[in-house]
């Protein structure tokens, strides 16, 4: 378990709004709490714990679709006393709903997800959010250091397990990695406590996503060949090359069902087929 850093507080009443999605298991598909909006929720308690000591921060966790999908209460479940909803039609388009609540509420940081489990799963809501509010973005926030005198100190995950420390005022928009602190077990009692704050909004429908199909995705087929030329002359030169042939077989009075045969073998273990 990683320790938990110490947080310097604005002294004002530091408003916070964590944004949840449903997530998938990537394995048996089961309805769950998203991984990545799961740990922005525990950054956003994290802030809230090591707030200042007037009581005056606050957290909302708000999603915006249908509040009675069974994986809102594993976020319910971490320990909060409830869960923001805007409930809209599974068809609608949840950015602007959720623009405007964040214009009306005025929080000074917004937590999200880099990108949700299902739907489409482009990772642009924040950026979308971003752009309709005005405020700056912060993508892969692995942790925020300190929010003191109306700046954070934000700690940015970078490939290969580095870290970059960046300072950005506030209000501002962070998209949290998978880098964060993991989020803290869901519990039953409180899960089944917490209340549902729904506040039904008016959304237009999404045009393009109704014409869309969605399927579970597969795995792209292997390369049989992987050229590794760094120059244009040297992939040219592989590319019009005559390959040699490495313990191939040459058929030539076979029939042509082995012939087929013996191309859907080397299909098969080159992984091209399965």
């Amino acid at each position: 378990m990683q320790p938990k850093q110490s947080i310097a507080a604005t002294g004002n009443n530091l408003k916070i709004v964590s944004l949840i999605s449903v997530g998938k298991h990537p394995q048996s598909g089961r309805v769950r709490r998203a991984d990545q909006d799961s740990r922005a929720v525990e950054l956003g308690m994290k802030l809230l714990d090591s707030g200042n000591p007037t009581g005056g921060d606050s957290l909302v966790v708000l999603h915006a679709g249908d509040p009675k999908e069974p994986g809102l209460r594993g976020y319910a479940g971490m320990g909060l006393n409830s869960v923001q909803v805007l409930e809209l039609d599974p068809a609608a388009d949840a950015v602007a709903p959720l623009g405007e609540y964040l214009q009306q509420f005025a929080p000074d940081i917004v937590l999200t997800g880099v990108r949700a489990e299902g739907g489409e799963s482009s990772g642009m809501v924040p950026y979308q959010l971003a752009e309709k509010l005005g405020w700056p973005i912060v993508p892969r926030v692995a942790d925020i250091i300190s929010v003191e005198a109306g700046v954070a100190e934000v700690l940015q995950a970078l490939p290969r397990g580095q870290r970059r420390s960046l300072k950005i005022r506030l209000p501002f928009i962070a998209s949290i990695d998978s880098a964060a602190q993991d989020a803290r077990q869901s519990a039953y009692g409180p899960a089944s406590r917490a209340m549902m704050d729904i506040e039904i909004v008016d959304s237009s429908t999404d045009q393009l996503r109704e014409n869309w199909s969605e399927a579970p995705a597969k795995k792209r087929p292997k390369r049989l060949k992987v050229i590794k030329a760094k120059t244009a002359a040297e992939r040219f030169k592989a590319a019009t090359a005559k390959s040699q042939s490495e313990g191939g077989k040459v058929m030539q009075n076979e029939s042509a069902a082995e012939q087929a045969q013996a191309i859907f073998d080397l299909l098969l273990e080159e992984g091209v087929l399965r």
